[in-house]
């Protein structure tokens, strides 16, 4: 069940990057100072965090396969990788539009 805390944390992350939008530049550009959390990084504990939650069901499914695991459980394991999923879905969806609208801006 860790990975609704995972998407907590990656959703804050992204807030908070969202109120300090220079933080994430200096973090890009690997500029001196405090550690700071850049985009990249958070993009890719979110996308760790799905892939753990899909292997964890993954692992939930086989062992219902063999008889180790009740139905709850699997149910709990598909729908928690579903949410994951289209978190990650509806990310990148806003980034490629925000693509689109920057190679719409005249130069």
């Amino acid at each position: 069940m860790a990975s609704p805390i995972s998407a907590a944390n990656a959703y804050a992350s992204i807030a908070k990057l969202g109120a300090d939008p220079s933080s994430a530049v200096a973090g890009i550009a690997g500029g001196p100072g405090k550690a700071e959390t850049s985009f990249t990084s958070v993009l890719k504990e979110a996308l760790n965090a799905v892939h753990e939650t899909g292997r964890k069901s993954d692992t939930q499914a086989q062992a219902m396969v063999n008889g180790k695991s009740n139905m709850v459980d699997v149910v709990t394991a598909v729908a928690e990788t579903e949410v994951a999923i289209d978190a990650v879905v509806a990310v990148r969806d806003k980034v490629i539009a925000a693509y689109e609208e920057i190679m719409r801006m005249p130069i």
